[in-house]
């Protein structure tokens, strides 16, 4: 089984990077493959609606010159995805929001995202956790996916590179959302 991460910061190695690593770290010591997509900081075109994507007899978006397409083909042989973004101005990054917007888009028609188990998780100072993490969550419920929780909401709390590895109960919610989404892998695999 294979679970792909996409890290929507534009910070590669920030708070949200550690936090999608803290959930990845437990699906591996399961023995789930792991890889983790570096969205954030990219230029990643936002969805027009043409709905040319609805034509095309696979899953992909007329554009063609970012990691869009080269993340559906990605996404086609995985079992989970975790999508993680840190909230800027109370919501998701703007490379988050295109991301979902063309992904959710080209997938939907082919059913690539029904079934998968899924999780949004969302790296925090103050505000819009809820609504990042509810932003990312709409792709997985329009899809079909299966939405893992955990204790908590998906979130850890900091605001320098670092700071969310103090926040003891986010890495606990981190550790346990990756235990979930490993239980749920392993039953839908019986």
């Amino acid at each position: 089984m294979k679970a792909i991460a996409v890290n929507g910061s534009p910070r590669k190695r920030g708070n949200t990077f550690l936090l999608l690593n803290m959930v990845l770290d437990e699906l591996k010591a399961r023995g789930i493959e792991t890889e983790l997509v570096q969205a954030g900081g990219r230029d990643i075109h936002g969805c027009i609606a043409c709905g040319k994507c609805k034509d095309y007899k696979i899953a992909k978006c007329t554009f063609d010159d970012d990691i869009v397409n080269e993340s559906i083909r990605k996404l086609e042989t995985a079992d989970a995805l975790i999508i993680g973004s840190p909230v800027y101005f109370g919501s998701l990054t703007a490379q988050t929001k295109a991301f979902i917007d063309r992904v959710g888009y080209a997938t939907r028609p082919h059913k690539i995202l029904k079934g998968m188990v899924c999780a949004s998780v969302t790296a925090v100072r103050r505000n819009g956790a809820l609504t990042a993490f509810n932003a990312i969550n709409n792709l997985f419920t329009i899809s079909e996916s299966i939405v893992v929780g955990s204790s908590y909401w998906n979130q850890g709390i900091g605001r320098a590179v670092g700071d969310v590895m103090d926040d003891e109960e986010g890495i606990e919610t981190m550790k346990t959302l990756g235990q979930n989404m490993a239980d749920a892998l392993f039953a839908l695999k019986k």
